[in-house]
């Protein structure tokens, strides 16, 4: 069993409009769904990313994901902030009479897994309301290419028939 760097500890960060988890227990999509739930959300976006079995014609048998997790917490939250202000521009917004009382995004959520993670489960799951469907879409794929690029969490492949000694750390992307 690895042991946990005392650097990649679970984290949270929460205000009235984001909400940001790096843990290591199992991610609740239906939770982390509702967490952004709201009346005036018309749209939902959820990205579920989840542990697949292969990789560049090698099967994988599970990934394990370390973080900087007080740096990379700040990080999750200053993009999900930055979706927030990018859809909150003119040229972003849709012709749609409500915006000027609505928000082009309601709430987001961006919950990220440390630790060991089976073929099949969840390592990130991204969920964003809005009154419409374009703004959520837009928002949820900016914030997932986003902390693929800049947030600091690693991943680590485990390959059936491979020494798990020589698997490699890889940049999250």
């Amino acid at each position: 069993m690895a042991l946990t760097p005392a650097a990649s500890i679970d984290a949270f960060f929460e205000t009235p409009k984001i909400t940001c988890a790096l843990t290591y227990t199992r991610l609740d999509v239906q939770r982390i769904i509702a967490s952004v739930q709201d009346g005036a959300a018309g749209a939902t976006a959820i990205f579920i990313g989840t542990t697949r079995n292969s990789f560049k014609g090698k099967t994988v048998t599970r990934l394990e994901y370390q973080a900087y997790s007080s740096l990379a917490i700040k990080t999750m939250s200053t993009i999900a902030q930055n979706a927030i202000n990018s859809a909150s521009r003119p040229q972003q917004q849709l012709p749609h009479p409500e915006s000027s009382t609505v928000p082009p995004i309601i709430k987001c959520a961006v919950h990220h897994r440390l630790g060991t993670v089976p073929i099949g489960e969840p390592s990130i799951v991204i969920a964003v309301s809005s009154p419409h469907r374009k703004e959520a879409f837009i928002a949820c794929e900016e914030i997932l290419e986003e902390v693929k690029r800049k947030a600091q969490i690693w991943k680590r492949e485990y390959y059936e028939g491979e020494d798990e000694n020589e698997a490699a750390w890889k940049a999250n992307t």
